[in-house]
């Protein structure tokens, strides 16, 4: 019997609407919806923190089936101000997605949301469980202190020690016992040239591992682009070094019981090291009733065929 063919994104679409909505004196959110006015509605959670959202995430949606809302979150793209620290948490960013959802006069919404994206899914879910019609989940990242360990001090270092040996070259070793706080220190500082320096090593970093084969313009947009490579590295490390502002080590999988109601699935990449399987394992193990989908070849990218076949499989589903 002939293998399923893959199913691909959809065609490229423009948004519809675009606006600013001010969520604070000092925050400034960018917001857009593309595909049907009248479809059903769904919200796009991106990654990083701080890396904005791309014209390829309109394309996980039938735009003949859906409206979706995408936003760039608090600091990064074409929300203002670009790269702040003040007033930008984890639970800032749910409260903007609660006003952006008032604002366009949505009831509920399908969530989708993959790495940071699938953090910031789960946190808004488990706290407005009433506003989600179901989620898609990708390469699911908690901010547990395991997770953040075995990316950025070690783990992940042991499959690509070179690209790790570039990724720490801008920390001295006598501060290499704790690396996300040491780059903290730098992407915050006062020394220009440390910081770019800092960034640029830190956004590499992520980008030569996200992939299953190394994808060399993936890897230019962290060394060629300076301003994103600025505010992805600060926003991420803000994070990262506060423990995602939760309560608890642990939180989003031990909540994820309120979800027992809603449906959703989990699609993770088999090889991911930037978000290994195991935290989506534990999810799935928290909310067994979501669909789990392992994908044998994929790392952590959503671009990689294999996940962006499943999660046109999952919106598709929940399209009706």
């Amino acid at each position: 019997m002939a293998q399923e063919a893959r199913r691909e994104q959809y065609p490229e679409v423009e948004p519809y609407a675009t606006g600013m909505l001010r969520v604070s004196e000092l925050h400034e959110i960018y917001y857009e919806e593309v595909g049907n006015p009248n479809g059903v509605p769904a919200v796009v959670f991106h990654g990083g923190p701080g890396g904005g959202c791309n014209p390829g995430y309109r394309r996980y949606f039938d735009p003949a089936r859906y409206r979706v809302v995408l936003f760039d979150q608090r600091g990064c793209n074409r929300s203002k101000p670009r790269a702040c620290l003040e007033e930008n948490t984890t639970w800032d960013l749910v409260a903007d997605a609660e006003l952006i959802r008032a604002h366009l006069g949505i009831e509920k919404w399908v969530v989708f949301g993959g790495s940071w994206g699938s953090t910031l899914s789960l946190a808004y879910s488990e706290k407005h469980v009433d506003r989600v019609k179901a989620l898609v989940l990708r390469g699911i990242f908690t901010l547990r202190r395991e997770e953040l360990l075995w990316f950025y001090q070690s783990g992940a270092s042991f499959i690509y020690p070179d690209a790790f040996e570039r990724y720490v070259a801008p920390i001295p070793e006598a501060e290499r016992g704790d690396i996300i706080s040491a780059f903290h220190r730098r992407l915050t500082g006062d020394n220009e040239e440390e910081q770019m320096a800092c960034a640029r090593a830190w956004s590499c970093w992520e980008m030569e591992t996200s992939k299953l084969y190394v994808d060399p313009a993936y890897i230019a947009r962290a060394a060629d682009d300076d301003k994103f490579a600025l505010e992805f590295a600060r926003i991420e490390c803000h994070y990262f070094v506060h423990a995602g502002f939760f309560e608890r080590d642990g939180q989003l999988i031990e909540d994820a019981t309120v979800l027992k109601d809603v449906p959703g699935t989990i699609v993770q990449g088999r090889y991911d090291m930037v978000c290994p399987a195991k935290t989506a394992w534990d999810l799935h193990n928290a909310a067994p009733h979501f669909d789990f989908k392992m994908v044998p070849d994929a790392g952590h990218s959503c671009t990689e065929p294999g996940i962006t076949d499943q999660l046109v499989r999952a919106t598709d589903k929940y399209a009706d």
